[in-house]
């Protein structure tokens, strides 16, 4: 599985780059607003809170994504089938095996997630699990498998961390803005506010833009990768087809983690699938599907 692993080193250093970039963005935002309340430990704050919430986007960002999907570990007795599908394929792809989750939800889709390959998670809903022949859950637990070879839901997770946090901030930032003012009006506040406020509104849309741009790509590998595995492209591409003409919301649905699934957990005709379009994190599942249908 040679193709399995070609992205991985390109993946850790994009990661560490959006970590930076993150750093930056939140530096930025301190620096303002300790101009503008005229404060230095605002600045000092912010550094902490930077360094902090890159250590918490390494170490926890699996157990929040999970969170935020309503997953729960699932038992070998009950889910034999799916166990044993994910223990076959990460043997054949030479992976140790993932922890494994369930999400109950009746909308068939999945996710991997995890800061690496030994502290991986696969995580799949209830309605793939009823939905899926054999060979179309092995071409998406292969997929998904493709994902952790390739570190992909290392960048994928911590981006989920960071841009919720740069959100978060830039929120609590603009209404000090609107409602705190700054200490001294006569040296400039007013611009320095405007600036604040400027930054606090352009730091979640740069922090979300950078999250879709390194999700595209990596579905289109995943799916070549997850084919070569089972040798069997026709599963996954029937797995995708059924998934695309599943036209209902996920009910755990989240534009954190959105990236993260195989497909869009908005469904195929909501409001959710068409504003995708403009920022999209997944390749149009037709497309990906005649891709997979010509290897």
């Amino acid at each position: 599985m040679a193709t399995l692993y070609t992205q991985q080193t390109k993946n850790v250093t994009k990661t560490w780059m959006l970590m930076s970039v993150f750093f930056i963005i939140v530096i930025m935002l301190g620096f303002a607003f300790a101009r503008i309340y005229d404060n230095a430990s605002i600045l000092v704050f912010f550094v902490i809170f930077a360094v902090a919430m890159n250590i918490i986007g390494y170490w926890y960002s699996d157990k929040i994504a999970l969170s935020i999907a309503g997953a729960h570990p699932a038992t070998r007795e009950k889910y034999f089938d799916l166990y044993t599908t994910v223990e076959n394929l990460a043997i054949t792809a030479g992976l140790p095996l993932p922890r494994i989750y369930v999400i109950e939800d009746p909308a068939p889709n999945a996710f991997a997630t995890g800061r690496d390959k030994n502290h991986a998670v696969v995580a799949v809903t209830t309605g793939l699990l009823g939905m899926m022949s054999k060979a179309e859950l092995e071409g998406v637990i292969a997929h998904e498998l493709a994902h952790i070879g390739n570190r992909d839901m290392l960048i994928s997770t911590v981006a989920v961390v960071l841009v919720g946090f740069i959100s978060i901030v830039s929120d609590m930032l603009i209404r000090m803005s609107f409602f705190g003012g700054s200490r001294d009006d006569n040296r400039g506040g007013g611009a320095l506010v405007i600036v604040g406020i400027v930054l606090s509104i352009l730091a979640p849309i740069l922090a979300t833009l950078i999250q879709l741009a390194i999700s595209r790509k990596r579905e289109y590998l995943a799916d070549a990768s997850g084919a070569l595995l089972t040798r069997y492209p026709e599963g996954l591409a029937s797995a995708l087809e059924k998934i695309g003409a599943y036209n209902r919301p996920m009910m755990h649905k989240s534009t954190a983690i959105a990236h993260l699934y195989i497909a869009n957990p908005f469904g195929s005709n909501s409001v959710g699938r068409k504003m995708a379009h403009l920022f999209s994190t997944h390749p149009p599942v037709e497309e990906r599907v005649k891709i997979l249908r010509q290897m």
